[in-house]
């Protein structure tokens, strides 16, 4: 399983630095903000990519965890929920200025993963702050959820047999 490959990220840490790219082909610890509605959605039924978005369709993250408990942006925080996620980035494509050629077409020209950097000075993305765009889902592993104004309170086990029914745990846990 690729969750071995996951490149560990502790508290305070970025082992890529504040503006590292991820590599291709690496396993990374993402973060998905979402609401509580919408977090049961994708426990149920998995990921699904958004239709349009600054990078057009796929399933927004970061690997920055303060960016995803900011969302869904209007809404209360105790209507806030994170996923913590093992993301295989595959083939990404760095979008680094506005209006870049590849911004909306990167997945039909073979990537897998689209990386805006922190702080690279696009007026799209006013705070700075690193944002993902991974076109297939399936690139997706949830670790853990958490309400975004809460500590960590659910951690996904190991083993496959185990996954359906942590996750069952976890509905009733912080809904």
């Amino acid at each position: 399983m690729w969750l071995n490959d996951l490149v560990s990220v502790g508290p305070g840490s970025d082992p890529l630095g504040a503006c590292g790219r991820p590599q291709s082909r690496g396993v990374y610890k993402m973060f998905h903000g979402t609401s509580v509605a919408s977090a049961r959605l994708i426990i149920a039924n998995g990921f699904q990519p958004s239709s349009s978005g600054l990078l057009g369709k796929g399933v927004y993250v970061s690997r920055d965890k303060t960016k995803a408990s900011a969302y869904p942006r209007n809404a209360p925080s105790s209507d806030r929920v994170v996923f913590e996620l093992s993301v295989r980035v595959g083939r990404v494509k760095r979008i680094d200025k506005d209006n870049h050629p590849l911004q909306l077409t990167w997945s039909s020209n073979g990537y897998d993963t689209a990386w805006i950097p922190p702080k690279c000075g696009m007026l799209c993305i006013p705070s700075g702050l690193e944002e993902d765009c991974v076109f297939d889902p399936k690139r997706l592993l949830i670790l853990s959820t958490f309400k975004s104004y809460q500590i960590q309170i659910f951690k996904v086990c190991w083993s496959p047999p185990c996954i359906f029914l942590c996750q069952i745990e976890l509905i009733k846990s912080i809904f």
